[in-house]
């Protein structure tokens, strides 16, 4: 008998995920455990680990635990959630699903029949001790400068960002300033780098500095973190196409104050961990 433990590859515009399913057996892992899976070189290897869990809330249909590269877990994370809603509503042949996170209940469901998942990602938090940071600060306009970076807009979509809007976000060294600013004294959390270039009317090209990733081909809390700091800005209005290395993501700032993201979702591959 196998000593394994199931799991299947899946990804949102190559934001990947190995999840799996501990609803009916528990599946606890130590941090060092984790970041051994989520190695590319060593492991399945994925930007984020995902344990499905029965859920806390009476309202939600599953819990959903969320391990970043790193080994850390986090409180939230967009395209995970679109595709643990794609793999419940498949159980559910269809109709909408809610899940639980710590950073609350998201509220998913099909978009259309063109095979987007849309996932309510909860009010967004504008608040410098909701973000949080280490001083009072105007979250539209921190006073952050590093390397030619500087007047970025703080946004915690269940989990912190600091959003830049550059003229071109190709042209900026990430790899390099995303570590350093993820770790800066002014976020208690660390926090989620993102830099921005309006691409035309309601549009935006970013580029994410994950935390306890790295540069990610996209980053769905990053995308509503982005398409709410162009609306505070005045930049965009409240529904935004954010393109990022690996596609496009659709984001509403509705008038409740919360973000809705659509886009798409695919499986890679299933398998087995040697535990």
């Amino acid at each position: 008998m196998s000593s394994g433990r199931a799991f299947i590859k899946m990804h949102g515009l190559g934001n990947d995920f190995v999840i799996v399913d501990a609803r009916d057996q528990a599946f606890v892992l130590d941090q060092d455990s984790a970041r051994r899976i989520t190695d590319r070189r060593e492991g399945v290897g994925c930007d984020q680990l995902i344990v499905m869990e029965p859920p806390e809330s009476p309202s939600a249909d599953i819990f959903m635990r969320i391990r970043n590269a790193d080994g850390g877990e986090v409180e939230a994370c967009g395209n995970a959630a679109r595709c643990v809603a794609a793999l419940l509503m498949a159980e559910k042949e269809g109709g909408p699903v809610v899940i639980e996170t710590l950073a609350g209940l998201l509220p998913s469901q099909a978009a259309s029949s063109d095979g987007l998942v849309t996932v309510d990602m909860g009010p967004v938090a504008d608040d410098w001790e909701a973000i949080p940071l280490a001083e009072p600060q105007d979250t539209l306009h921190l006073t952050l400068n590093m390397d030619g970076l500087c007047d970025p807009v703080a946004v915690n979509v269940g989990n912190p960002h600091a959003v830049f809007f550059v003229e071109d976000c190709e042209a900026v060294a990430l790899a390099e300033l995303g570590p350093r600013l993820e770790h800066h004294p002014l976020f208690t959390e660390r926090a989620n780098i993102s830099v921005a270039t309006l691409s035309g009317p309601d549009r935006l090209r970013l580029r994410v500095w994950e935390r306890g990733v790295g540069i990610t081909r996209a980053c769905g809390t990053g995308a509503c973190a982005a398409a709410v700091a162009a609306a505070r800005r005045g930049l965009t209005g409240r529904r935004v196409e954010v393109t990022l290395d690996g596609g496009t993501l659709t984001i509403e700032w509705r008038d409740d104050n919360h973000v809705v993201m659509s886009g798409p979702v695919a499986t890679a591959f299933t398998g087995e961990l040697a535990l």
